[in-house]
């Protein structure tokens, strides 16, 4: 016998499939179960890319295709995101499932934008549907953190990948770095590009490797994210890879509002995206800020790639909400270089605080997933 549980978990491994295509919309999922004693899967859908349709409709419109509209009526749905109750782009969800005449509606967790808010449940109950709200909650939230956090603080969630020895380091003495980690970490790392919106790195990332921070997993280039370089001074190169592949991967820089206008329209004139920062500290712009402006322009879910400076000002401040480790079964030593600069840390109590989520081997590797303590 199939439980809520079964069922939603179902409509969170739909949910999955939508990170990094649906900003700024939530990722969600949605299964239509017929009602009975037998209860079957009538229709699944998950957000499609660029936020619609929503997972709602898609998995009404499947189940409505292959079995005809009565059978959805006296249904259960099972969405992982409480359903909007608002005219956005497309009409609201919850009175899609309304006119659907379904039985019941189970709600993973809720949704905190002040236009649904426990609106949709309400909608629903006013409507006759019995709602359950809360089934797989913490999988759930998890799934949607990037949106959950835009939708409360203003800014992405931020998650700061780095590959490390054991001993945690991220090259020799002379810098040398390629390649520390085995194949299959990093093609999960490529993987995880794909799962967010944007990919950021610093300036003095960018002069010393000149990276193109695309998905380079076969078949998922256009899942390549909007690709962000934190540069105070506008020193980015037109000769650079991303700006020379900016028509096709956009590129954002985010500099100071001061900078030469004419290097500015030189960037731009090549396809990149000058993102002025109003707020300054020390000539760079303010972080906390940095991310305020991503978060205005969509972006729900930010993948950190280095360099230090840029790490450890976010560690520093405390905005990182997923350190992403990989971990090599090997050894560099004390002159080796490490992933982050000086924290500020002179007592155990000014550490970072995080805990562990996740620990997965990757071929030799290890990733340790951890998620910073409120």
């Amino acid at each position: 016998m199939h439980s809520d549980q079964d069922f939603m978990e179902v409509a969170l491994r739909l949910a999955r499939r939508g990170l990094g295509t649906v900003s700024p919309n939530p990722s969600v999922g949605c299964v239509i179960v017929s009602g009975g004693a037998v209860p079957r899967v009538l229709g699944r859908g998950h957000t499609q890319p660029g936020g619609r349709p929503h997972a709602e409709v898609v998995a009404l419109g499947q189940a409505r295709a292959l079995f005809g509209d009565q059978a959805v009526e006296g249904a259960t749905a099972y969405v992982t995101l409480e359903p909007c109750s608002h005219i956005g782009r497309t009409p609201p969800c919850a009175d899609a499932l309304i006119d659907a005449q379904l039985a019941r509606v189970v709600i993973g967790c809720g949704d905190p934008d002040s236009r649904v808010a426990g609106r949709g449940v309400a909608r629903l109950r006013d409507a006759g549907i019995a709602v359950e709200i809360d089934v797989c909650k913490a999988q759930a939230e998890d799934i949607n953190v990037g949106f959950l956090t835009r939708v409360t603080t203003g800014r992405p969630m931020v998650s700061l990948k780095t590959a490390t020895t054991s001993d945690g380091r991220i090259a020799t003495r002379t810098g040398a770095s390629q390649w520390i980690t085995g194949g299959a970490a990093r093609r999960h790392a490529h993987l995880l590009r794909a799962q967010h919106d944007a990919i950021a790195v610093g300036i003095g990332t960018v002069i010393a490797d000149d990276p193109s921070l695309t998905c380079r997993l076969p078949g998922m280039y256009a899942r390549s994210p909007i690709r962000v370089v934190f540069d105070s001074e506008l020193r980015l190169s037109l000769k650079s890879e991303l700006v020379r592949t900016a028509a096709n991967v956009p590129t954002w820089v985010l500099s100071v509002p001061k900078n030469d206008t004419e290097r500015r329209r030189a960037l731009e004139g090549a396809g990149a995206t000058v993102v002025p920062i109003e707020a300054v500290q020390d000539g760079q712009p303010e972080l906390e800020a940095a991310l305020r402006a991503l978060g205005a322009k969509g972006i729900t879910r930010l993948l950190v790639e280095g360099g230090a400076r840029l790490t450890t000002g976010l560690l520093r401040a405390n905005l990182v909400d997923r350190l992403l480790w990989f971990r090599a079964p090997s050894l560099i030593g004390g002159d080796g270089l490490p992933p982050f600069g000086d924290l500020g840390v002179d007592n155990i109590s000014d550490m970072p605080n995080l805990r562990p989520v996740l620990r997965t081997p990757m071929g030799e590797d290890t990733l340790d997933i951890f998620a910073r303590v409120p």
